[in-house]
Parts: C-alpha cells; sequence; structure tokens
C-alpha cells in the first residue's frame, strides 16, 4: 500500500538532503577516523579513531535533546533588543510533530523559499555538521588526552561552544544580524575547530619528545583513503547547504572539487620547489585546506572565484605551516596535526575571501512566484560591507571560541586529568583502551616489560 507524502514535500529535496546528510557523515565514520588513525604513530592509531567515533555517538545525543534548538530554535533572549538573541532556546527535537513538521530555519534573507523536506532531515544533516568539529579538533590533541576527558569534554564543548556559534550566523543571532555569511561552515566548522583544537594543544602540553621528531604514520595509505572520502564526501557538505536540490547545490559541488584540486596542486609545488619532492601528506594537507577554503564561499562565487579561493588555500596555510609553525607560540603549542593551519587558518581565509568574491549572479535561492531570489556581493561587486561584516565575525568568532574552550577545559580538569600520564602516552593504545590496530606480535605483558607493574596499572587507573 502506498501512503501518500505531505503536499508540501518535494521528493528530490527529501533524497537529497538524506543524501548529503549521510555523505557528511561518512567523512567523519570512517573518513577522518581512518584519516587520523594513518597520519599517527601505529600506537595511537586505535585512540585517535576512537575519539572521532566517540564524537559521532555523542554529539548525536547533544543535538536531539537540546543542541540543535540551540543552534536553530527560538531565540533565548537575556536582554531587550534584536541584538539580544545570543542563542536558541534548549530543548528536544523528538515527538512526532517536531519530527515531521516542514523544515525551516530562520535565515535572514526574504527571498527564500519555504523548505520542502520535514525538520528530521534537518535535524540529521545539521547533527552532521556538529559531529564533525570536535573530530577536526581532535587531531590537535591526538598522542596524549585522557580519553575521560575527552568524553565531558565533547558534550560541553558543543552545547557552549559550538551551538552559540552556529546561531550566531546560521540561526538568526548576532552575526547574521550584523550582515556575516558562513555558507556550510568554514568559520563555525573549521574555523571554530582549528581555534578551539590550539587551545586544546596548549593547555595539554607538547606531546613525548620521541613523538615530537619527524612524522611516522601508522599508514599513509589509510590516510589516503580517509582523505578520499573526506573530499568526496564534501560535495554533500556544501553541495546540501542550499537545501534544495537545485542549480546553487550543483555549483557549490563544483566550486568545492575545483578549490580542492587548485589548492592540492599549489601546496605540491611549493613541496617540490622547496624539497625537491612531491609529498602525500602534503598533498593531503592541501586537498584538506582547498575544502576548508571554498566550504564558507562554495554556493556564492563562481568557477573563477573557486580557482582564486583553491590557489591562496594552498599557499598561505603552507606558508604559515612552514615558517611560522616554526616559530613564536605556534612552536611552543604543540598542534599535532596542524589543525590550526589546514582548518583555522583556511577557515579564517575563506570566510574574507568570501566577502571580497561573493558574486551575485551566483544566486543561492530563484525567485518563486513574487520572490526575486536572493544573492550575496562582496567587495569586487560593490559591497565593501560584506567584507567589514566578515572581519568582525572573523574576530569574534576566534575571541569566544578561544575563551570558551579554556573555560570548559577548566571545568573539565577539575573532574579528570586532562593529559594522560606519561606512562600510558608511552604505552599507547593497549594501555588506553586495551587493544590495538595492528598486531605485532607481542603479547600485553611484553609491550609493557619496561613500566613496573604497580606504577603502570596505578597510572592507568588515575587515566
Amino acid at each position: 500500500m502506498l501512503v501518500p507524502s505531505a503536499v508540501y514535500l518535494n521528493p528530490g529535496d527529501v533524497a537529497w538532503q538524506l543524501i548529503s546528510a549521510t555523505l557528511v557523515g561518512l567523512m567523519a565514520v570512517p573518513g577522518l577516523a581512518v584519516l587520523y588513525g594513518g597520519l599517527v604513530q601505529r600506537r595511537f592509531a586505535v585512540n585517535s579513531a576512537m575519539m572521532v567515533l566517540y564524537a559521532f555517538a555523542a554529539v548525536l545525543l547533544v543535538w536531539v535533546l537540546w543542541g540543535y534548538q540551540m543552534s536553530f530554535g527560538p531565540a533565548l533572549r537575556l536582554g531587550a533588543g534584536a541584538l539580544s538573541a545570543i542563542v536558541g532556546r534548549p530543548g528536544p527535537v523528538l515527538g512526532a510533530s517536531a519530527l515531521q513538521v516542514p523544515a525551516s530555519v530562520p535565515l535572514l534573507v526574504s527571498a527564500m523559499p519555504a523548505l520542502r523536506f520535514p525538520q528530521s532531515a534537518m535535524i540529521y544533516f545539521q547533527f552532521a555538521f556538529a559531529a564533525i568539529a570536535p573530530g577536526l579538533m581532535a587531531g590537535a590533541a591526538l598522542g596524549r588526552m585522557n580519553f575521560k576527558a575527552w568524553m565531558l569534554f565533547v558534550p560541553i564543548w558543543t552545547t557552549l561552544v559550538y551551538c552559540v556559534v552556529a546561531f550566531s550566523l546560521w540561526g538568526g543571532g548576532i552575526l547574521s544580524q550584523m550582515g556575516a555569511v558562513d555558507y556550510s561552515g568554514g568559520y563555525v566548522i573549521h574555523l571554530g575547530a582549528g581555534v578551539s583544537g590550539f587551545v586544546l594543544a596548549a593547555m595539554l602540553g607538547p606531546r613525548l619528545a620521541k613523538d615530537r621528531g619527524p612524522a611516522r604514520p601508522a599508514s599513509l595509505m589509510l590516510a589516503l583513503v580517509g582523505a578520499g572520502i573526506l573530499w568526496l564526501g564534501w560535495n554533500g557538505f556544501n553541495g546540501g547547504d542550499p537545501y534544495f536540490a537545485n542549480a546553487d547545490a550543483a555549483v557549490a559541488v563544483l566550486n568545492t572539487n575545483l578549490a580542492a584540486a587548485t589548492a592540492l596542486l599549489a601546496w605540491l609545488a611549493l613541496d617540490v620547489w622547496t624539497t625537491g619532492r612531491a609529498s602525500l601528506s602534503g598533498a593531503i594537507n592541501g586537498l584538506i585546506a582547498g575544502l576548508v577554503a571554498i566550504t564558507p564561499a562554495a554556493g556564492y562565487v563562481d568557477g573563477v572565484g573557486a580557482l582564486v579561493i583553491g590557489a591562496l588555500a594552498g599557499t598561505v596555510p603552507w606558508l604559515t605551516m612552514n615558517l611560522l609553525g616554526r616559530r613564536g607560540l605556534f612552536r611552543r603549542v604543540d598542534d599535532a596535526l596542524g589543525v590550526i593551519h589546514t582548518h583555522g587558518v583556511a577557515g579564517a581565509l575563506g570566510g574574507l575571501l568570501t566577502g571580497v568574491l561573493a558574486d551575485p549572479r551566483v544566486l543561492v535561492y530563484l525567485g518563486v512566484g513574487p520572490r526575486r531570489g536572493a544573492s550575496v556581493a562582496g567587495l569586487l561587486y560593490g559591497n565593501p560591507r560584506l567584507l567589514l561584516a566578515q572581519f568582525l565575525a572573523l574576530v569574534a568568532i576566534v575571541a569566544y571560541d578561544a575563551s570558551a574552550t579554556y573555560v570548559v577545559l577548566r571545568l573539565v580538569g577539575l573532574v579528570v586529568p586532562l593529559r594522560a600520564a606519561d606512562p600510558v602516552i608511552e604505552a599507547g593504545d593497549r594501555a588506553m583502551h586495551g587493544e590495538e590496530a595492528y598486531d605485532n606480535g607481542e603479547s600485553l605483558h611484553a609491550s609493557h616489560r619496561s613500566v613496573p607493574a604497580a606504577t603502570y596499572l596505578s597510572e592507568l587507573g588515575d587515566a
């Protein structure tokens, strides 16, 4: 028996939104988990994958119980005036009525037509975005964080940091009212993960000395598999954000791939020019930087804009990683996988370039009936105010994410140590999780012969 759909539903939009959400989910599990598991030393492969896997599961519960409403629900006003809406009112979205009503987003775009899929599709799509943010941040903390601390940190950070910034740009909050835009998360997700990850790395302290030498990836080919899943999964990341299976979704997908390919080639060119060798790990960094930088702009720029963003994304983060990364604060803070460069710097770059390159002829929403459509214009098209708004949003997000992450980590540190004990770090996955990704033929006891049993068990219990 066929059950007819509600009259407001468009099957194409529903299907594309669910497919896009699934593609974004695949970017985290298994994409990011496999990428990290391949890039870290062999003894941390399980731990790095577990950090991503746990975040994916924990954020889903946070999201449906209170996080979605905090990010996209009715404003919880903390005073009088239009700018008093800091965050949405917390609450669950589990009832039948909440899941089946038409989705809506309080975007400040009068020309946006009504969405043609249920709120349940929007909830899942936005969950996949929220879930990957702490996973990206984990890349800065790999190889020394106490997993119990991570279990507390993820839901608290998602609530107090991610949801607040998401509301400010996507839920009708203060930054969107200022005129700032973020097409698909360059600011909310990547800039936030880069800044918060940097604070996390600073408060954890550096990895053991032997782990800070030349990189010894567990498997570069495994890392390549993860990077490939990220690349193609990003089609859903950016292609799903018009909320319609329309022309702008196709533009965003093409722009995403143009920027990624250009950034990869630019990064490789700099590697070859400076070292004489093309590096696979460098190519992965360039690819990710390009994907991140195009994210805030994907549906606002044309193909030329995508190429420009890709070229700069493969150059500027390379410079910060290879030049600034060896000096001053960047040198003192042990950001294990350079998240501040490939996500923080690239996200900031893409957000600012949106303020320059956004082409008003690229319409996010085509007119419906009397609606004339909505577009975004940057500096090159006569609108300097967008660049100013993008800059102010950048400053605000960096300041808020850094300070709020610091507070959250301080609170978690009152309950459990943030950093795993050194003997546990020395042992790696077997001490942290009682298992390992690669069987080297040693028994559990043989792998810890250098650690006295009483010390090992005591430190393991503390961690």
